[in-house]
C-alpha cells in the first residue's frame, strides 16, 4: 500500500491531515482512497476501486487505512517532513489463549457492572468494534464465554 500525505490544515492547537492511499494488485485491480485524520480519529472520505469492493472488503480496507495512517502520523517526521504528533498506542495485549482470556474477563466484568461489554473490550484492546467483536467470538469459540442467545 502506498500512503502519501495530501495536505494539512492547522487550526489553533490542532491539525487536520489528509492522506492518499493506493493499493495496486498484480491482476490490474486498484483501490484509491482519501482519508482524513483529525480530532483523534481517522475517517475515510473517498474510495474508488476497480473492480468495485464489497462491504466486507471496505471494512478490511478501513482497518488497513487506519493502521497505515497511524504509522504515518506516529513514526515522527519522515523524509517529507510529515509526522509530528505521536499516535495513541494500543495497549499491549497478550495473544493466543492469554488474549482470549483477557477479552473474556473484560467482557464479563462489563456485564457485571452493567456496561457495554463490546465497548469494554474495545477499550481494553484498543481495537475497532469489528475487531473486538471478532476477538469476543474467538473467546466464545474457546469456551471462555457463554454462547450467544438466539434472537427471536
Amino acid at each position: 500500500m502506498a500512503v502519501r500525505p495530501a495536505w494539512e490544515v492547522r487550526e489553533n492547537e490542532g491539525a487536520t491531515r489528509w492522506f492518499e492511499f493506493r493499493l495496486a494488485f498484480a491482476d490490474g485491480a486498484r483501490v484509491d482512497a482519501l482519508a482524513v485524520v483529525g480530532g483523534g480519529c481517522v475517517c475515510v472520505e473517498e474510495v474508488r476501486a476497480q473492480p468495485a469492493l464489497s462491504l466486507d472488503d471496505l471494512a478490511v480496507l478501513a482497518d488497513w487505512i487506519e493502521e497505515s495512517v497511524a504509522e504515518a502520523c506516529g513514526a515522527g517526521p519522515g523524509p517529507d517532513g510529515w509526522g509530528g504528533e505521536g499516535r495513541r498506542a494500543r495497549p499491549a495485549r497478550p495473544r493466543g489463549a492469554e488474549g482470549r482470556l483477557l477479552v473474556a474477563q473484560e467482557y464479563r466484568a462489563a456485564q457485571r457492572d452493567g456496561a457495554d461489554p463490546v465497548l469494554a473490550v474495545m477499550g481494553a484492546t484498543g481495537h475497532s468494534r469489528r475487531t473486538s467483536l471478532r476477538l469476543i467470538g474467538q473467546a466464545r469459540d474457546a469456551g471462555l464465554l457463554s454462547p450467544r442467545r438466539a434472537r427471536r
